[in-house]
């Protein structure tokens, strides 16, 4: 018997040996798997490399608001590319009309059938909005004719929803057991988040103020498309973010290539790192300590004076583009409108945070207090004293609350070339 099982194991041996061992190395060595696929990393369109290094985080000047909140610390920090600009109106838009299409498309049943047997949108099948058949089905999403006022249909757009879903890693790394499956369902999220940006902010947050035409044209009017979006709150954000995500791993898979991160905004310590530009303890992105140039222009958008809104070139909110960029090419990273972070607002922040890529999170759910809702706002805005404008002043507002004077960019990591501190080639 025992011979036997001896010529078994010697004929499976043989037949290893002519198969080649499958994916073996040549003469039998091991040399690493070489099955992948094409890992050539692209800038992301509008983004900049912000590279790795050391910050001294925190206050460059007196503190003064006297909120105690930008004690110094030193940290690493990995690099990561950032949007030059403020997310733009055209931009944002672009995410509008794409949640109005496929809730179109899924309402119309414009489906495609997968290999597996699962489902997605058929995007090839055209959208005729001034077809009378398309608006009859599409009836719940337009305004009732007896609440307009201008004798044509209107499309509702407070009723578009972006869904997506979400693993929370976070959860998953801490609770896992070495050896035991995880399942996955218990830590999926899923979020509903309104698509459309309230642009009533202009007219809700000035009292006595005529704002009734910007609050019309802002979001819509095409000389606005180059401007931050506006009336987006920090779920909006993030939702935006995973969006962006999803149109960047699409077109990449269908590729074939690699996928290195998720869009997504950048935590308050990212933030102050990519608006220092490399400069140590300086006040602003451009260096300081003053606001104005030797010509005596103003460098940011912001409240100078004594209220003179207008004398730095725009009465509310400017080009996303406008004004020099600071010398990682990153436009308006003090004022025109502050920046939503993922960071939550916490007094003693930079006394916690690790000094290696630092970074604090939560998640507040609707039973938990208001102040645990707190997320960090960076940068100052059109509305903003110059104090606020200092790349160390952090400011807060509650996460489901959107404001005139708010905006936000995104970021991406790549490890790769932050880990050996190169930037990468495009």
């Amino acid at each position: 018997m025992i011979k036997q099982f001896s010529l078994r194991l010697l004929a499976l041996g043989l037949i290893a040996t002519s198969w080649g061992c499958g994916t073996g190395g040549p003469q039998g060595q091991v040399v690493g798997s070489t099955i992948r696929v094409n890992n050539i990393v692209s800038a992301p369109i509008g983004m900049t490399w912000v590279p790795s290094g050391v910050m001294h985080m925190g206050a460059s000047d007196q503190d003064v608001r006297n909120a105690n909140d930008v004690k110094n610390r030193t940290v690493q920090m990995l690099g990561f590319y950032m949007d030059a600009t403020e997310i733009t109106n055209a931009e944002y838009r672009q995410f509008v009309n794409w949640v109005r299409d496929s809730t179109a498309h899924s309402v119309l049943g414009d489906y495609r059938d997968l290999e597996d047997g699962s489902q997605v949108i058929d995007w090839k099948k055209k959208l005729k909005w001034n077809d009378a058949d398309l608006q009859d089905q599409m009836a719940s999403y337009y305004v009732p004719n007896t609440e307009s006022i201008w004798g044509k249909k209107e499309f509702d757009n407070s009723k578009l929803k972006y869904h997506y879903e979400a693993f929370d890693y976070d959860q998953m790394a801490k609770q896992s057991v070495p050896g035991q499956n995880q399942n996955r369902l218990n830590y999926l999220m899923k979020y509903d988040v309104n698509a459309y940006p309230d642009t009533t902010v202009w007219m809700k947050l000035f009292s006595y103020s005529y704002n009734e035409p910007i609050t019309h044209q802002y979001f819509w009017y095409p000389s606005f498309d180059k401007y931050p979006v506006v009336g987006v709150n920090w779920n909006q954000a993030n939702a935006f973010s995973q969006w962006r995500t999803q149109l960047w791993r699409g077109y990449r898979d269908s590729k074939k290539m690699y996928l290195e991160g998720n869009f997504r905004l950048p935590s308050e310590e990212q933030w102050e790192w990519a608006a220092r530009g490399g400069r140590t303890q300086s006040p602003y992105p451009w260096g300081g300590p003053y606001l104005v140039n030797k010509k005596g222009c103003y460098l940011a958008n912001f409240k100078p004076n004594r209220g003179n809104y207008s004398a730095d070139g725009g009465l509310y909110t400017v080009r996303a583009d406008a004004y020099w960029p600071n010398d990682y090419g990153l436009y308006n990273m003090s004022g025109n409108v502050a920046e939503w972070t993922s960071s939550p607002y916490e007094i003693n922040t930079y006394s916690n945070v690790s000094d290696m890529s630092p970074d604090v999170r939560s998640r507040a759910k609707d039973s938990d207090p208001t102040w645990w809702k707190r997320k960090v706002i960076r940068g100052g805005s059109w509305k903003d004293v110059a104090s606020f404008l200092q790349v160390s002043s952090r400011d807060y507002e509650f996460a489901d609350t959107a404001k005139a004077f708010i905006g936000f960019r995104c970021i991406i990591e790549n490890i790769a070339p932050s880990l050996s501190n190169k930037t990468p080639k495009r």
